[in-house]
C-alpha cells in the first residue's frame, strides 16, 4: 500500500467518508455509491471507487479483501478484527479481549513485519436459523 501523505478533502470525498462512517455494515463500493447518490445524485460509480481507493491509501478507511468476495470498506481505520458470514457475506467488527501484548511482537521470524490480517468466518445468526416458508 502506497501511503499518500495528505489527501485534499473535496466535497465528494467528504460525503463518501461521512456516509461510510455513518454505517457499521462494511459496505461494498457499489453500496457506498448508492448511499452517496442520495446526497450527490450526479456522482459516478467510478468516482466513488477511485476515492475509496485513495482514502484507503491515505489511511483514512480500511479496505477488506477476501478471496471470492467483493471488496468491502470500513470507515474505522484503527486496527481491529472482523468476522464474515460464509453464507450471506456480511461482515461485522469483532472485539477480542486484549491479552496485554502486541501480536506482531510475539512472532519468531526473520521477516520485517509490516502488518497483519486475521480473519474469522462462520455463519451469522440469520444464516444459522432454518428458513421459514
Amino acid at each position: 500500500m502506497t501511503h499518500i501523505p495528505e489527501l485534499r478533502m473535496t466535497r465528494q470525498r467528504q460525503v463518501i467518508l461521512d456516509e461510510l462512517r455513518s454505517v457499521t455494515t462494511h459496505p461494498t463500493a457499489d453500496e457506498v455509491y448508492d448511499m452517496v447518490r442520495k446526497i450527490l445524485p450526479r456522482i459516478s460509480l467510478g468516482t466513488v471507487y477511485r476515492n475509496l481507493e485513495l482514502m484507503h491509501e491515505a489511511g483514512m478507511v480500511m479496505k477488506l479483501e477476501t478471496a471470492g468476495m467483493q471488496k468491502r470498506f470500513d470507515g474505522n481505520p484503527a486496527p481491529h478484527y472482523h468476522i464474515r458470514c460464509i453464507n450471506c457475506g456480511i461482515v461485522r467488527d469483532l472485539e477480542l479481549e486484549d491479552k496485554g501484548h502486541d501480536l506482531e511482537s510475539t512472532l519468531k521470524t526473520d521477516f520485517k513485519v509490516l502488518g497483519h490480517r486475521l480473519e474469522f468466518y462462520g455463519l451469522c445468526p440469520a444464516c444459522q436459523s432454518p428458513v421459514e416458508h
